[in-house]
């Protein structure tokens, strides 16, 4: 045995979130302690409790979601963190994305309510540290049958040219289409560019007979919808 780091069975019953869940259940664990439970093991000289706050201490906002933008470099910069625990990590926050757009829609997508459309892809664009767009090419249902990513850029811009999108959208053989792209400021307001490129794809989509039904922006647990904002769709 390692006698350098304490187990969740060295601690005192009391202390160890195992024996605490089972007795008052999951909900009574502190965020620390849920992340305790999946490292297990502290550093050099501490428990696992300690060292899940000191992650808490450095990830964005000092809260659980905050892992969802560490990289596995960054998590092996915080000191008791190897190569093994960052992926647990990182495995973790994947776990978590699929469970929330699994959670959302066990069938295929129909792309008829913006919230819900926003919803799906909520866990998988929020956190993104850079904008990206994405192009959902729907059938004659309106189901999702393609999604797209057509670009990644900077933190707050993101090239996608009609051209680039209708290219896939008739490659696809799309009926319509939906436009997505997310703030990574957490803000979902429209900027004049995003104004700008959802009224020259409506015009494009118009004269290619593929309709651009939306054009949906992701911030942090928001989002707009230009066609329920009144942008022209």
């Amino acid at each position: 045995m390692d006698t350098d780091k304490l187990t969740m069975k060295e601690m005192p019953v009391s202390e160890r979130p195992y024996e605490k869940c089972i007795q008052y259940g999951t909900a009574s664990l502190s965020d620390a302690e849920l992340l305790a439970v999946i490292i297990r093991t502290g550093g050099r000289g501490e428990r696992a409790t300690e060292l899940a706050c000191r992650i808490l201490n450095n990830v964005p906002g000092g809260k659980l979601g905050g892992l969802f933008q560490m990289s596995s470099r960054q998590l092996e910069e915080i000191k008791g963190i190897g190569r093994v625990k960052a992926v647990q990590l990182l495995c973790l926050t994947e776990i978590t994305k699929r469970m929330m757009s699994q959670a959302v829609v066990e069938t295929q997508l129909v792309c008829t309510e913006p919230g819900k459309v926003a919803a799906y892809f909520m866990p998988k664009m929020k956190f993104l540290e850079y904008e990206q767009v994405r192009l959902l090419i729907l059938n004659g249902r309106n189901a999702l049958v393609e999604d797209i990513v057509i670009s990644n850029g900077s933190f707050n811009s993101a090239m996608a040219s009609p051209r680039e999108i209708f290219y896939n959208a008739l490659k696809h053989r799309a009926v319509s289409i939906i436009i997505l792209h997310n703030h990574p400021s957490g803000d979902p307001a429209p900027s004049r560019e995003d104004v700008v490129l959802t009224k020259r794809l409506a015009d494009t989509g118009g004269i290619a007979g593929i309709p651009l039904l939306d054009h949906i922006i992701i911030g942090d647990n928001r989002y707009v919808s230009m066609k329920e904002s009144g942008y022209g769709l």
